[in-house]
């Protein structure tokens, strides 16, 4: 039951919904607790006084137990047994599905995420859009969307003609076989410190045989991208991450003509400088540039075609772009140009903007030399996590599985515990500590739990009417608000909504496993303990999933 709703529903009251009703900050207070400072201006009356009547008409029942008026709030208290027998017996039917819904059905989600570059290893900078953009993925699917994950790659452009110049100068098959994506770097790498200008116009060459449809240097370029999509897909296996579609920019090289015809139909289109523009100077923003004065295309001809074309592809009922604050702009551009292009579906377009990953030492992209491979990241954590492991328990069986889910989780978790749009900065030791705000803490809650139903070698049976004390309490108020929290996080799109869910469960149930006797509690006691464990354990489980994370059953 979503007693949030239960409670907004029940007071019917104009301008309250199941969004309005909160956790108390202090539980002794109530279980839930509304609000009512906003409803003064409905009501023309102190919020004291709403609150008061509202308390008056309120009729108890066997789903709320009490109900005060304290301050301008409404506090309501439920009942203990029948909230703990609805929300553990729903646990136990649904299981693993438990939270989940089928609020999306007949409804396409389009998420645009990673979107990686042909020939560049992944860097740092690429961890927040891939693993935020693969739990809204999850989250979209656990909600019962039809969520497509799309990875726009970046393979367009003069870059690709400079690394054909500098494979043909330099490099040759076996090596670029053998070091793939990093020798494909290096090429890159020594071209643009060694260029001379009859390189660069070279290179300018080959990127015209690309687009012209030169057979060899066609070849070249897919040849260089399959090692890349190769090396990145092994990254993507590791954080859990898939992808429907691989559709890059040169996939919409044919898309941008309609697209410009129709901005010259709709009179949009401007000259300014030699180069054509949209003007949204009345919008309070520069003008998009549409094409350049060589008649080149640019981000905005390419995103306005893959944005058609997905609509006419998915129909989608949202399209999310997960890519960095910094681009805020480029995106209201090319949002507004698709609203003045008369398309009703702009409004559906959100751009899912992020901060920044950086390490303790600032490393965090190519622009200050200072570049930090996102494998180099992960391949670190996994050997720090066998480190600590090996430490706490050195006879623990399969040790190099165990640290691998532990370390890719850190790099992850790392990523999503704080609001997306914060800035972040990576560090190692905090990630991997079994304590505080981090997946290794909540990983190792659900071993914990799983540790327990173990050696109880009990079947996991539900009392039929049993008064939780407080520290099991707070752990079913918390499992019962897992379902909106999920639903919160789809709609907010925000993966730390359930991150910070889970390490508030898992520090909410090693209470209560401290406070009470679990396997040497006896009769209704020992059988609601073990199977509010066996609930909890499902959860947290969950909630890593929805972020992309493994939960080990021993550590």
């Amino acid at each position: 039951m979503d007693y949030r709703e239960y409670i907004a529903k029940k007071l019917n009251t104009e301008g309250v919904t199941a969004a309005d009703v909160a956790l108390p900050p202090n539980s002794e207070m109530g279980d839930y607790a509304l609000p009512c400072f906003k409803l003064a201006k409905i009501f023309r009356k102190s919020p004291v006084q709403i609150a008061e009547d509202l308390k008056n008409s309120f009729v108890c029942d066997s789903v709320i137990d009490e109900v005060s008026a304290v301050n301008g709030y409404l506090n309501f208290k439920v009942n203990k047994v029948g909230l703990a027998k609805s929300v553990l017996s729903e646990i136990f039917k649904e299981r693993e599905k438990y939270g989940s819904s089928d609020e999306g059905n007949g409804k396409t989600v389009c998420i645009d995420y990673s979107s990686v570059n042909i020939a560049k290893p992944f860097h740092i900078g690429h961890l927040s859009t891939t693993v935020i953009g693969g739990s809204l993925y999850k989250i979209y699917k656990f909600l019962g969307y039809n969520a497509v994950g799309i990875n726009h790659l970046g393979d367009y452009g003069t870059q690709f003609g400079k690394l054909i110049c500098a494979y043909k100068k330099w490099g040759d098959r076996a090596t670029v076989e053998k070091g793939g994506i990093h020798a494909i770097n290096e090429l890159y790498v020594r071209f643009n410190e060694q260029a001379d200008e009859s390189m660069q116009a070279e290179a300018r060459e080959y990127f015209r045989l690309i687009e012209s449809g030169d057979r060899e240097a066609n070849e070249l370029f897919e040849w260089f991208k399959s090692l890349t999509l190769e090396y990145v897909k092994g990254i993507y296996d590791k954080l859990n991450v898939s992808f429907d579609s691989y559709a890059g920019e040169r996939f919409y090289t044919d898309k941008m003509q309609p697209v410009i015809d129709e901005l010259r139909a709709d009179n949009l289109l401007k000259e300014s400088e030699g180069a054509q523009i949209v003007d949204l100077e009345k919008y309070g923003m520069p003008p998009c540039l549409i094409l350049r004065s060589d008649g080149a295309s640019l981000y905005a001809t390419r995103d306005l075609a893959a944005a058609i074309y997905r609509k006419n592809t998915y129909d989608f009922y949202k399209c999310l772009y997960v890519v960095a604050y910094q681009q805020n702009l480029h995106f209201k551009q090319f949002f507004k140009v698709l609203e003045l292009m008369g398309k009703p579906w702009a409004k559906d377009l959100v751009h899912v903007a992020y901060g920044m990953v950086s390490l303790e030492d600032g490393a965090m992209s190519t622009r200050k030399g200072k570049v930090v491979w996102l494998e180099d990241v992960i391949n670190k954590c996994v050997e720090k996590a066998y480190a600590v492991i090996d430490e706490k328990n050195s006879a623990l069986e399969n040790k190099e599985r165990i640290a691998e889910l532990v370390g890719l989780g850190a790099v992850i978790f790392g990523a999503l515990y704080n609001n997306k749009i914060k800035d972040v900065t990576f560090s190692y030791d905090k990630v991997l500590s079994f304590e505080g705000e981090t997946s290794v803490y909540v990983q190792y809650t659900c071993a914990r739990a799983n540790s327990v139903l173990q050696k109880s070698g009990a079947k996991i049976q539900l009392p039929p009417e049993y008064m939780p004390n407080n520290a099991e309490f707070e752990v079913i108020k918390a499992l019962a608000a897992f379902p909106e929290t999920v639903r919160d996080a789809g709609e907010k799109y925000e993966p730390s909504l359930i991150a910070r869910y889970a390490v508030d469960l898992a520090q909410k149930y090693n209470k209560f496993y401290i406070d009470c006797k679990i396997l040497t509690a006896e009769g209704d006691a020992r059988d609601f303990r073990l199977a509010l464990t066996s609930a909890a354990h499902t959860v947290l489980k969950t909630a890593l999933s929805l972020l992309g994370i493994g939960a080990p059953e021993k550590m």
